[in-house]
């Protein structure tokens, strides 16, 4: 083995042994964040309120949609059961 071998060797093994969760790691995860959330696009207003109405005219239609199956397949099995 030459020393280039043994220096990248020792340096794996140095960066092996570092903690995630060393102080040092933390902040520097934490200015990652920092700088991934100034990239974010965040919706206005008025589109966020109107996906939030489709979403919950959305959740209502499904209720009633699977509430009305349940009710008509509950009812044919107790007719079928009875």
């Amino acid at each position: 083995m030459g020393k280039k071998t043994k220096a990248i060797k020792k340096q794996d093994l140095d960066n092996e042994r570092k903690s995630q969760f060393s102080p040092g790691q933390i902040k520097e995860f934490i200015d990652e964040v920092k700088v991934e959330f100034t990239k974010i696009v965040w919706p206005d207003r008025k589109t966020t309120l109107g996906l939030t109405g489709v979403v919950i005219v959305f959740s209502i239609l499904a209720s009633i949609y699977l509430g009305s199956i349940d009710l008509l397949l509950g009812k044919l099995i107790d007719s079928i059961l009875r």
